[in-house]
């Protein structure tokens, strides 16, 4: 009885359920992905009942899958694609419209005007956030402004505002908890993770009613239950983090100066750097990166991090395949790739929506520069995936700078992360080893932990430091000579797509 612990791991493309053991090891898994809705250039949106219906027929798969009922598991935990935005209707639990995604562009020029009326500074220290359409804040400020009625149904309590954890406990819980974790919350530009509240300051400036916004609740602790009608019989809900930092819990970063790098839709570095929320110089986000395990929201329980986001890494390969057609699955890539030595000196700068970490430029659009007459789609295919390196390269190197720590390895997971040419190019380009775990899954695997370290599951993060398990270490063959002569190229190639969509 209650042998496992049920992870919905909750992505931009797909929603998924992972059943862990004691071990940490997956007992089950299943996927389904479901649609992307571009209603204009830079517009980026899921349908919430989609996601829904996604995450409840992976979850309920996945126990039928593995023979397993309700009473098997210990306890539910939640990761998710953060700064998602969706605003529902109290008494019906109906979305007011689509949920606008993290990759979305809209509010840009907003977030411009707010810079330019000198906003950003007081953001950024309050928040740990560069001040972008990236995070939630100015997607749902828009949702009030651009929704006919919806900013009076708000202001007369009628609505509930969420990211994509907050929208699944609502359901999960049929209505009865409205709730984030304090890593999701911190994700949207409305609250200071210093005092880890809801920032009054920042709801005035982005027009927000606080009676929109979900009670904050730890990463790690009891916080409700799925009602008996989703799975047969109540299951307690105990652990949520968004993906990157249930990611860096996953690989067992536990101590401060360890880092990670997750290989998903985009890429996202994050750097434990303990009770203290560090400021960057370089564009970076200090962000939380776990509450708990507890029954309150406290300071003293927070655990910080520094954040670099990458926005297109395996969206770049989706863009292969589905919008070049030189690949029919992802996993051929690799192959298509090594089929030439060397990119040709053609470089592949995949800002689709904007680049993040350090430049934060949200008009920059893609390029592809360096292309001759024997330029062919394998070429390409690896410029793509150099694209993925050298980008988490220039995160690396801010984040270096900005913490004072030499990282001495950067520990990797996500989907990505099994390519394993790609592992080999961000070794060469980092210049110290990359080390994949055995479990890749560590997001759900991380949300997993912090479920189980609430219910008594796992005994303490000593134990789970214990379960992770390397399964291959990458190092660097390029001489450093080569490495900086690369970097230097490939900022070249990044001008040239900066700005890009100003008019």
């Amino acid at each position: 009885m209650q042998q496992y612990i049920l992870a919905l791991d909750q992505g931009t493309t797909s929603s998924r359920a992972i059943l862990f053991d004691r071990a940490g090891q997956v007992a089950g898994v299943v996927q389904q992905e479901f649609r992307q809705i571009f209603p204009r250039p830079g517009w980026v949106e899921h349908d919430p009942n989609e996601i829904w219906r996604s995450q409840h027929a992976v979850a309920t798969g996945v126990l039928g899958q593995a023979g397993l009922r309700a009473a098997d598991v210990n306890a539910i935990a939640i990761t998710n694609q953060r700064e998602t935005t969706i605003l529902w209707d109290r008494a019906t639990g109906e979305p007011v419209g689509n949920a606008i995604v993290w990759q979305d562009r809209r509010t840009a020029a907003h977030c411009d005007s707010l810079r330019a009326q000198g906003h950003a500074g007081m953001i950024q220290k309050k928040t740990g956030l560069v001040l972008d359409a990236y995070f939630s804040g100015t997607k749902l400020q828009w949702l009030l402004d651009n929704l006919p009625g919806v900013r009076a149904r708000a202001n007369r309590g009628e609505l509930a505002f969420g990211t994509v954890d907050s929208w699944l406990i609502w359901k999960l819980t049929g209505g009865g908890r409205h709730v984030t974790d304090a890593s999701n919350a911190s994700r949207t530009l409305l609250f200071n993770i210093h005092t880890l509240r809801w920032d009054a300051r920042l709801l005035e400036l982005f027009d927000i009613p606080a009676s929109v916004l979900p009670t904050v609740v730890p990463s790690s602790g009891e916080l409700g239950q799925a009602d008996a009608s989703i799975f047969g019989a109540p299951i307690r809900i105990a652990g949520v983090a968004g993906d990157q930092q249930a990611a860096t819990f996953g690989q067992a970063c536990f101590s401060p100066g360890m880092a990670k790098n997750t290989y998903g839709t985009g890429c996202f570095m994050l750097m434990n750097t303990g009770a203290a929320a560090v400021a960057s110089r370089h564009k970076l986000l200090s962000t939380v990166a776990w509450v708990g395990p507890g029954p309150t929201v406290r300071p003293s329980m927070a655990c910080y991090a520094l954040e670099g986001s990458v926005f297109a890494a395996g969206a770049t390969v989706q863009w292969l395949r589905d919008g070049l057609k030189i690949i029919a699955s992802a996993q051929e890539v690799q192959s298509l790739a090594e089929q030439v030595p060397d990119t040709g000196d053609v470089y592949l700068v995949p800002a689709f929506a904007g680049l993040g970490t350090p430049h934060w430029d949200g008009f920059a659009r893609a390029a592809l520069v360096g292309m001759t007459r024997g330029t062919t789609g394998a070429h390409i295919a690896r410029a793509a995936l150099e694209s993925i390196a050298l980008q988490s390269a220039d995160v690396f190197g801010a984040m270096v700078v900005d913490s004072g720590i030499t990282l001495r390895e950067l520990r990797v997971d996500g989907g990505a992360s099994r390519n394993d040419l790609l592992m080999q190019m961000q070794a060469d380009y980092l210049g110290v080893p990359v080390v994949r775990p055995k479990v890749t899954e560590t997001t759900a695997l991380g949300a997993a932990y912090l479920a189980g370290l609430a219910t008594g599951f796992w005994s303490g993060v000593d134990e789970l430091a214990q379960q992770w398990v390397r399964d291959r270490e990458f190092a660097p063959t390029l001489p450093d000579d080569q490495r900086l002569a690369k970097l230097a190229r490939w900022q070249q190639a990044v001008q040239r797509a900066k700005g890009w969509a100003v008019h």
